[in-house]
């Protein structure tokens, strides 16, 4: 079964999209696999209303098609209705409990609907039917740091870099748990090594100036937010460049 996962920054990556699932046994199956097919164009388009559309089509010829309950799902979260798609994997999971994609899925949806601890509960049923997952391993580590279980978070960061090392997204929020650890030293490591193997990181420099304020080298920290002040984008970015603007103005404060 072919998936597609797209690393995210903190808690929500892209979906688990399911390619092929078990076909429906009738006259109409090569037009529902059609269906299918399409749907998973449309996913990977971006176009969550036709996805829908397509494998609400699917599943009207086979209403128990468990993979497309998992990929109409993904469809809803394009469209921003959680709710369905929470519906839809349910009954994806009811079809088929050991769907690692339904599992993965409905914890990125408990992830956006600030339930941290379900999306943990989701990922570690996932990673017991598919323990060599590292992507499994990090949205659970995200989930984690989303409940403030830093240490938790720390250990499947440390996994998911034993199954892919150098990744700088995985580096980077080791680097977020390790700060909140108090362990600065180590967490400004995990953000200077993040922007060597991205240097498009640019949270990762932001982070940098928090970790060298810990550190007490004040001036590496003013240098660190100007320099992500300069580089971020300020649609995607707005938040952490007013806390960036923020710490600044405080350091200039404390400087005196």
């Amino acid at each position: 079964m072919i998936t597609n996962r797209i690393l995210g920054v903190l808690a929500v990556l892209a979906a688990a999209v399911v390619f092929i699932g078990a076909a429906p046994a009738n006259p109409t199956q090569e037009s529902a696999e059609k269906n299918f097919t399409e749907g998973v164009a449309a996913l990977q388009a971006g176009d969550g209303l036709k996805a829908e559309a397509e494998f609400t089509k699917a599943l009207e010829f086979d209403p128990e098609w468990a993979a497309a309950y998992v990929n109409r799902g993904e469809a809803y979260v394009l469209q921003g209705q959680l709710d369905k798609a929470l519906k839809d994997l349910d009954k994806a999971l009811a079809l088929d409990p050991k769907s690692v994609e339904a599992l993965y899925n409905r914890g990125r949806v408990y992830t956006m609907l600030g339930q941290p601890a379900k999306a943990v509960a989701d990922y570690t049923a996932a990673l017991k039917l598919k323990p060599g997952d590292w992507q499994l391993y990090y949205n659970r580590g995200n989930a984690y740091l989303d409940q403030e279980k830093y240490q938790e978070a720390l250990q499947d960061y440390e996994r998911a870099l034993k199954l892919k090392p150098n990744n700088p997204e995985i580096i980077h929020n080791r680097g977020l748990a390790r700060l909140h650890l108090g362990q600065a030293q180590l967490a400004l490591e995990d953000f200077s090594q993040a922007l060597t193997l991205d240097p498009k990181f640019v949270r990762a420099q932001y982070n940098r100036g928090r970790a060298l304020e810990k550190l007490g080298r004040l001036p590496e920290a003013r240098g660190a937010y100007r320099t992500f002040l300069q580089e971020a984008n300020p649609a995607t970015d707005k938040p952490l460049l007013e806390r960036a603007l923020e710490r600044l103005k405080e350091l200039k404060e404390k400087q005196g």
